[in-house]
């Protein structure tokens, strides 16, 4: 094993996607507590574009380099991992590259029936959906979840997971096409918003309990005017604008709550009791066919440029993938 890998830098710092070039680095070292891993797969993610733009800097003690989650074997191991093992792994950062290391508790096995690429484009999304639909929003068997983005990486295992639970899932999307694509992932109800007020969409299906919006902007009123009482918004992301103007009589008409939250600065230990949580929730369903990842395109380590330009293009459906071979 080479004490050197290749790994993805952004030139300069920051910049635009033609700013990711391969490099060679020192091949990390595990320190107590945590396992090396071999990478055969790394997911790619709406926050790697915004880090590689200088605005999302990894937590204290992660590597630069960009890479929250992948798949591949255990070199070293440590907690309940050996060498040989299949991991896939939630991370501060360094998935871009030929290893990774990670905290052992941040590692799952990879589920029963999926490869590599298949795995590495799991534990960001399906952490995030868990935190967010299944904790903050608190969805329960029998309400409707409202998801926004239905193709993108979070709406597609949104969708699933919702499902999955017993829920009602409306989903939303920009496109007739893309609109047909969260009908054919298990949504009830789509709505292409290009054409129709996904409010007026949702309050004729008697409306939504959990609205998962990672649009924000003008969104927030319709997800206000959408929700039923006691309903649930719970925000990750801002990609239409991150001011909205709140109403504070109508949420207290409906007895609405309104929260979001991020990932990726979360303890070690919280992320921890996360990857329990999932492993025995989630893993169960993807082993029983009920959620599947979807990957959109994958592309060789070395071309992260590419795929990030293909992220940001927003024709993906599902998640994109870096493979180092």
């Amino acid at each position: 094993m080479s004490e050197t890998m290749t790994a993805i830098a952004i030139e300069g710092g920051k910049g635009p996607a033609e700013a990711l070039k391969p490099v060679r680095i020192a091949r990390p070292a595990p320190k107590p507590g945590q396992i090396l891993i071999q990478v055969h797969a790394a997911g790619v993610n709406r926050p790697d574009i915004i880090q590689r733009m200088g605005f999302y800097p990894p937590p204290p003690g992660s590597p630069e380099t960009l890479g929250l989650e992948v798949a591949g074997e255990v070199v070293v191991g440590a907690g309940r991992w050996k060498a040989g093992d299949r991991v896939c792994a939630l991370l501060g950062g360094g998935g871009y590259a030929e290893y990774a290391v990670c905290d052992a508790r941040h590692a799952l096995p990879i589920p029963q029936g999926l490869d590599f690429v298949q795995a590495a484009a799991l534990p960001e999304t399906v952490f995030t959906v868990y935190a967010n639909v299944f904790e903050h929003g608190a969805l329960k068997p029998g309400e409707t979840l409202m998801v926004h983005g239905a193709t993108s990486g979070i709406g597609t295992t949104a969708i699933q997971m919702g499902k999955a639970h017993g829920a009602k899932v409306i989903a939303t999307a920009r496109g007739a096409d893309k609109a047909a694509t969260g009908r054919e992932l298990g949504a009830d109800v789509a709505v292409d918003t290009k054409a129709e007020d996904f409010a007026e969409a949702a309050k004729r299906e008697g409306g939504c309990d959990v609205v998962l919006d990672m649009v924000g902007g003008d969104y927030f009123a319709k997800d206000l005017d959408a929700l039923r009482m006691d309903g649930r918004i719970v925000f990750i992301a801002s990609l239409g604008g991150g001011d909205v103007s709140l109403s504070i009589g109508r949420l207290m008409h409906k007895r609405g709550v309104v929260t979001g939250s991020t990932l990726r600065p979360r303890t070690a230990d919280e992320k921890a009791r996360l990857a329990a949580a999932v492993e025995a929730l989630v893993w169960p369903w993807i082993e029983a066919g009920k959620v599947r990842p979807q990957v959109d395109a994958t592309f060789p380590l070395t071309e992260a440029a590419k795929a990030h330009a293909h992220l940001e293009g927003g024709a993906h459906v599902g998640k994109v993938v870096l493979v180092t071979a």
